[in-house]
């Protein structure tokens, strides 16, 4: 069965770069688990996770809202309230993060490991010129002079396209448009050349000329420094000009994971497919869209089985009853948790 599913990537030039990435992760999460207590019960919001990043790859990880996509990255980065609770590991570059004690992880975090935020403008301090703030982030994990550091920061703001960088540095956040707020972000977040740069949703917002800006700049500067890059989204046509590899969450947990082409050629989880049927289609063909029916469930009450079972057009009576971790798929590379993704591919359900 063929996904058939063409997407709405208009301002897509080329395909990203499908070369074999080889060599040892960078970043590997391993089993993550993430809760917080509440008054109503404990929230499961990412259940047993994971996946790895090696240099200069995209790892696209993609759901809807509440998937637990950020959570599981504000966990790398140890940015998670004091009240959650972390199971698992996180090793970068072989060092277990979550055993690190704070002052080892702040010569990580930020210089290392580096994180776009979702929404430039509140991320930046609003007082403060945007110059400053680069210049900030340099003096924190370098040993450099402050017109060293200003220097570097009319070099960042350059490399990322924004015009007269000796001038607008000087600028204040509120000064610049939202394209420029999220080239500033990510120049930040390049400050200290990171082996690990995390976008959470870094083109949110953002009209689809200003994306395809934003996306381009990402995909130059990764080209350059060989950075991997974990880009957080729920925009499927981002995923498919810019990743090499994708994981699927739903509820928490991760439903499938493969490389972008094969995902999107054979999707092995009904979540996937559903979420490429939802999407508008540019082959000229005229078809209502179709959207996945319910919502996501509740974090704190799960679903019994599969939690996925509820809004999915395929389930038998034991996906209610029984949940099934990420397996090898028959006939494809990809893992996936569900029931009769073997059946998926042959086309045996579904249509």
């Amino acid at each position: 069965m063929s996904a058939d599913v063409p997407l709405e990537l208009e301002m897509i030039d080329e395909p990203a770069d499908r070369h074999q990435i080889d060599g040892e992760f960078v970043l590997e999460v391993e089993d993550l688990a993430v809760s917080f207590p509440s008054e109503d019960g404990v929230v499961r919001a990412v259940r047993g996770v994971s996946y790895g990043v090696r240099a200069n790859e995209v790892l696209g990880i993609v759901g809807e809202s509440g998937s637990g996509k950020s959570v599981s990255m504000l966990a790398v980065m140890g940015l998670l309230p004091r009240n959650a609770q972390i199971q698992g590991s996180i090793r970068f570059r072989g060092g277990e993060m979550l055993t690190m004690n704070e002052r080892a992880l702040r010569s990580i975090r930020g210089a290392r490991v580096a994180m776009i935020f979702q929404d430039p403008m509140t991320s930046m301090n609003p007082v403060l010129s945007v110059g400053y703030q680069l210049v900030e982030a340099v003096l924190a994990h370098q040993d450099v002079t402050k017109d060293q550091a200003k220097d570097r920061a009319v070099e960042l703001l350059t490399l990322v396209g924004i015009p007269n960088a000796d001038a607008r540095v000087n600028s204040y956040p509120h000064e610049f448009s939202g394209g420029m707020r999220q080239r500033a972000m990510i120049a930040m977040a390049m400050a200290n050349d990171p082996d690990v740069l995390i976008a959470d949703e870094p083109t949110t917002a953002l009209d689809v000329t200003i994306q395809a800006q934003v996306l381009e700049v990402l995909l130059e500067i990764q080209e350059v420094t060989g950075t991997a890059i974990v880009l957080i989204t729920h925009d499927l046509g981002v995923v498919a000009r810019v990743a090499h590899r994708v994981v699927v969450m739903y509820a928490g947990e991760a439903v499938e994971t493969g490389t972008v082409d094969d995902l999107f050629e054979q999707p092995t989880h009904p979540y996937t497919l559903g979420l490429l049927r939802s999407l508008p289609r540019v082959d000229g063909e005229r078809e209502l869209l179709r959207p996945i029916p319910g919502s996501p469930p509740s974090l704190i009450h799960p679903p019994s089985g599969c939690a996925f079972h509820p809004r999915c057009e395929l389930a038998q009576p034991r996906c209610r009853t029984e949940a099934t971790a990420l397996h090898a798929v028959a006939g494809s590379a990809q893992l996936s948790a569900c029931h009769f993704a073997d059946d998926l591919v042959r086309g045996e359900v579904g249509s």
